[in-house]
């Protein structure tokens, strides 16, 4: 299994308009023009935002005739969130036993 660079996977989400685009393709693929139409900014400022997602690996782009078609490819978001989810098991182990600590020490002071 290929695993995607958690650097440019977070770096790509940390923008909003990227994450809107990802947002409007969990719906399916969409053209270039229909990502582009609610945001206002140029074509070339849109395409740049696609390139970034699409070098992180979140985006997929194909051709047909003069159109250019984008899809979502979610492999990095689940390496993303495998990390995630291995970092909140120890946090949260980690602040109960902390919320543990405090109660018992709590308790021994009254």
């Amino acid at each position: 299994m290929v695993k995607y660079n958690l650097d440019r996977t977070f770096a790509a989400l940390s923008d909003p308009t990227r994450r809107a685009i990802l947002a409007r393709l969990t719906a399916g693929e969409a053209s270039v023009g229909e990502l582009a139409a609610p945001f206002e900014m140029s074509l070339p400022a849109v395409s740049k935002h696609l390139k970034v997602l699409e070098q992180a690996g979140l985006l997929e782009r194909r051709r047909d005739g003069r159109t250019l078609y984008c899809r979502m490819q979610p492999t990095p978001l689940q390496d993303a969130s495998e990390w995630i989810a291995r970092h909140r098991a120890f946090w949260e182990g980690s602040l109960d036993s902390l919320a543990s600590f405090l109660t018992t020490e709590t308790q021994d002071h009254e």
